[in-house]
């Protein structure tokens, strides 16, 4: 109870969602890895907790396993898997957030793992060649993650990143690169699920991108459910004190501006490095001036 009060539930409590998603992911992988040392006593409990919260192909194993398209998202049991796994996720994480809320990051990852469930299921009881392969239950964070690879993705198209040996490349071309490996890893033996989850979890991102774009959040339902169930858990005088305030604009908007904003910066320093910082009218000497105190 010390190392989790001490170090684990002051994470836990931080707002940052990013944080919070990949401490969950890593303690869940830590506690399966503490229970398969019971192997050493020839008693494999890892394999039958994993399965209860694996997401199962067969429709009447996931009928009374109904919990497992959620739980399923943060399982991992290998460590390569894991890691991989929480890297990208931390790294396109962290350029999500950029453009998006956290509220808006925790629920992608979810609706992308829902995605990637739901595609799974659907393929390895209707798609002939999977319906033989008769696949083994699935585990893994790889379709939240692709969400949300495929919602910067679509968002932000020019978006570059750095990478080793390749320089700074755009992350469209990162997602259509991993959406084609994973289209091409669809005929193999190997781990056909993971990609067919992963194809489900890209899809989800895309929509999501290009809804968000037009205005409207799909994430915004589960938002509220979540906060409702967080709710649930504070003191009752915690919840009756709210304050109202008067908001001006939605999230949409508020993330409108702030990339409007980018833009407009962009533009400047893109014309000081052409023409000199001489070549710059009073309006945008005086925006260079206020986005650098920021």
């Amino acid at each position: 109870m010390g190392i989790y009060s001490d170090n684990i539930k002051p994470i836990l409590k931080r707002k940052d969602i990013l944080i919070r998603l990949i401490v969950i992911n890593i303690c869940v992988f830590l506690v399966l890895t503490g229970i398969n040392v019971t192997k050493l006593f020839n008693v494999d409990i890892t394999d039958i907790v994993i399965n209860y919260l694996a997401i199962p192909a067969r429709l009447d194993i996931l009928a009374t396993r109904f919990w497992t398209p959620l739980t399923y998202m943060f399982v991992h049991e290998n460590f390569l898997h894991i890691l991989f796994n929480m890297l990208m996720l931390y790294w396109f994480g962290q350029i999500f957030l950029a453009y998006f809320g956290p509220k808006n990051l925790g629920s992608l990852y979810i609706l992308g793992g829902f995605a990637g469930a739901a595609l799974f299921v659907l393929s390895f009881n209707t798609i002939p060649l999977f319906v033989m392969m008769n696949g083994a239950p699935m585990i893994g964070a790889s379709a939240s993650v692709m969400a949300i690879i495929f919602a910067v993705a679509f968002y932000r198209p020019n978006q570059e990143v750095g990478l080793f040996f390749f320089g700074r490349i755009k992350i469209i071309y990162i997602a259509l690169i991993i959406f084609v490996l994973d289209f091409v890893g669809l005929s193999s033996t190997s781990n056909p699920g993971g990609h067919v989850a992963h194809i489900g979890g890209a899809i989800m991102g895309y929509i999501y991108a290009k809804q968000y774009l037009r205005g409207k959040d799909i994430t915004g339902w589960l938002s509220k459910i979540i906060d409702s169930i967080a709710n649930l858990s504070k003191p009752k005088s915690q919840k009756k004190m709210k304050v109202k305030y008067n908001r001006t604009e939605t999230d949409y908007e508020y993330n409108q501006r702030k990339r409007n904003e980018s833009e407009e910066i962009d533009r400047i320093l893109d014309k000081i490095k052409a023409s000199g910082y001489t070549s710059l009218n009073t309006e945008e000497k005086k925006r260079l001036f206020d986005a650098s105190k920021k």
